[in-house]
């Protein structure tokens, strides 16, 4: 059997796979109906500093080949994360997790990475840059190279752990944002967030979802991935994250030969929630097919 694991910002996992952060809440919902720790690890629910409800509903639309959401970073907050979906995710994942930050002004980030860089559980923090700036007229900290570079150099400044940068799609130069982070110090890139979508609705003519716009993942969005991991990953020299419509095991190889050292699997746990230990168990099939020794040896392969 082919050897399956990777080094992402000097940490081993068993395998590249990790369900991405809002398709897997905390874990314990998908360990009642598999063992989680196959997985290389996961992010978890996007935290911010407060509690927030998230957005009205609806928050879903189906598409052709993906769907359409604006949940609208439900979560709990930084403090309830720690004192209770941690201890019980604990209890059902052995290892390192991956925090995925979200806020609304810099030192919303700083303060909640540095509050989840304490816990002895996380070993990589993934800040999600897509979210609107409060206090720079509402355009995402990713759109700008000088605004993820700002995000990037504060949370560095107050952690000790590997900071992954996630960027958004929906920019016309995702190179030279990925570029700034990696000089302000991030220690990887995770892309693409989900592209920005909207349904309407034939019979009320109206939008579908209440926010009428919403975040668009599934399969349908993976050639966007690869082509924008691929330019990322031949742009800086930090490890890749890639995800966007993976839905299998020949994805993944795929992604990872655009540049990506591990895989996100997103709206694919929503269809099916035993999609990525399904993944896992179906790569050594599809190494030894593609003639595959290692896939750390293929990060990157396609030139």
């Amino acid at each position: 059997m082919g050897k399956m694991s990777v080094d992402l910002c000097g940490i081993t996992l068993d395998n590249p796979v990790i369900p991405a952060s809002g398709t897997f809440g905390y874990g314990y919902e998908f360990a009642e109906l598999y063992d989680i720790n196959i997985l290389g690890t996961f992010s978890f629910k996007g935290t911010t500093k407060e509690p927030r409800f998230g957005n009205p509903t609806p928050r879903i639309a189906e598409c052709t080949a993906g769907m359409i959401n604006a949940v609208g970073l439900q979560n709990p907050g930084v403090e309830k994360v720690i004192s209770e979906e941690l201890p019980k995710m604990r209890k059902v994942f052995s290892k390192k997790v991956m925090a995925n930050v979200s806020g609304f002004s810099v030192p919303d980030y700083a303060y909640t990475c540095e509050k989840l860089d304490k816990c002895e559980e996380v070993g990589w923090l993934e800040v999600n840059v897509s979210c609107p700036n409060v206090h720079g007229g509402g355009m995402s900290f990713g759109t700008s190279p000088e605004a993820a570079a700002e995000v990037t150099k504060a949370v560095k400044a107050v952690t000790t752990k590997p900071v992954i940068i996630k960027l958004s799609p929906n920019v016309t130069d995702i190179v030279s944002i990925a570029k700034a982070c990696e000089a302000a110090g991030a220690d990887g890139i995770s892309l693409i967030n989900t592209l920005l979508g909207m349904r309407i609705d034939l019979k009320t003519k109206k939008p579908v979802i209440a926010n009428k716009m919403g975040g668009f993942s599934g399969s349908a969005i993976f050639p966007v991935a690869v082509r924008m991991v691929y330019q990322v990953a031949n742009a800086v020299n930090i490890p890749v994250v890639g995800m966007g419509g993976v839905s299998s095991a020949e994805d993944v190889i795929e992604m990872m030969l655009a540049g990506a050292t591990a895989v996100e699997i997103g709206a694919q746990n929503l269809i099916d929630p035993f999609s990525s230990r399904d993944i896992i168990n179906d790569l050594p099939r599809v190494m030894e097919k593609y003639k595959i020794n290692s896939l750390s040896e293929i990060i990157g392969g396609a030139k």
